[in-house]
């Protein structure tokens, strides 16, 4: 059977081969847990230390900034709950935008569930929020606002610098939910308070990614049980954190090029594809390796399952596996349901070429039949 050409890396990217090869002593000989005091224990350590200044420096903060997690979605965890839920905490209300992922979402709606008051705040109909609205709905209730840098279902870019700035002016903490952003745009400067990464966006391995927590942030702990990593207790793994760190630097050195190839296959997709079309969200405040394109009059379900040769999908991974619409085109007036397709560091322009045609040829036949 003839795999798809992968087109899908919003979901998850392949494993970079210098990321593996930098993985691999710590999976066979170096086994040792980083935690022991012997040579064994001190190697891992050590090389875990090196990653985590490797994700640091992408960042521009400092290495004692940076907790290794589970990935992103245990990052967010621990960042909202962790500032809702800490000890002497006045402020009650949570402020996000309607367009965040489902592990922003659903912790924010958890948190109501306890007691918390949650505001969401709309977004324009390119996929952007409205700052002014999002200044209206802050207060000297709130504790903590979470924003997306790169949206995962349209690739559309935050003013996440714009946005901290409006939560600090109201004496309120930032969150940002940088997992499709981190290793891909500067993230030096947004100064938010924390912010959540993880590996498998950016060519490392899955189960590893990283917390961001300024100096001085209150946190509950996460995991509570041996202390490691300052309120995520657990026994690291060094291989993935090796793998995340090795990741974080290749990305940095490539940061440019890998930009300038996503915008490449970007323009050569859209212009070739030669049929009535839609980009839902923003047009130049985005992230040029994501797409989601919908056709006018064809029903992206049946597009979906007319383009098999290609591995794309409707919607974020979660909502895809369980059927759920998007929300996040819900939430942007005007938008065109349809597919989301993902390229990167080694997509090439014979798979965008023979992708541009399948899905001219599938809208096509899908349109005619409508007709």
């Amino acid at each position: 059977m003839t795999r798809p050409i992968y087109l899908d890396y919003a979901a998850t990217t392949p494993l970079d081969p210098a990321v593996l090869a930098a993985m691999q002593p710590w999976l066979a000989d170096k086994f040792g847990n980083p935690h022991s005091p012997h040579l064994w224990g001190y190697e891992a350590d050590a090389a875990i230390e090196v990653a985590r200044g490797q994700v640091a420096a992408l960042l521009g903060a400092a290495a004692e900034t940076v907790s290794f997690t589970g990935g992103a979605t245990e990052s967010v965890n621990w960042a909202l709950k962790g500032v809702m839920t800490a000890p002497g905490q006045t402020r009650r209300r949570l402020v996000t935008l309607a367009t965040e992922h489902s592990c922003v979402l659903e912790t924010a709606r958890w948190l109501e569930s306890i007691g918390c008051a949650l505001t969401i705040v709309g977004v324009r109909p390119d996929g952007i929020v409205d700052l002014a609205a999002l200044d209206a709905a802050m207060g000297d209730d709130v504790a903590l606002v979470s924003a997306m840098l790169v949206n995962n279902e349209t690739g559309v870019i935050q003013p996440v610098a714009d946005i901290a700035a409006c939560a600090h002016a109201a004496g309120a903490l930032m969150h940002c939910d940088a997992a499709q952003g981190f290793g891909k745009v500067d993230c030096t400067a947004l100064g938010v308070d924390l912010l959540s990464l993880t590996a498998h966006k950016i060519y490392g391995p899955k189960g590893v990614g990283a917390l961001y927590r300024r100096a001085g942030v209150a946190l509950t702990p996460l995991l509570h049980g041996g202390g490691q990593e300052d309120g995520r207790s657990g026994t690291l793994s060094p291989a993935l954190c090796v793998g995340l760190g090795t990741a974080a630097a290749i990305a940095g050195e490539r940061m440019a090029i890998d930009a300038a190839h996503a915008r490449a296959l970007w323009d050569r997709l859209l212009g070739g594809i030669d049929v009535a079309y839609r980009v839902n969200g923003a047009l130049t405040d985005r992230w040029f390796g994501t797409v989601n394109l919908g056709f006018p009059e064809v029903d992206p379900a049946r597009l979906f399952s007319a383009v098999r040769d290609l591995a794309v999908s409707t919607g974020s991974a979660c909502a895809s596996a369980s059927g759920r619409p998007s929300h996040v085109l819900a939430a942007m007036a005007g938008s065109v349901p349809g597919l989301r397709i993902g390229w990167g560091r080694f997509t090439t322009d014979a798979e965008i070429d023979t992708a541009a045609a399948v899905l001219t040829a599938a809208a096509r036949r899908l349109h005619s039949r409508a007709a």
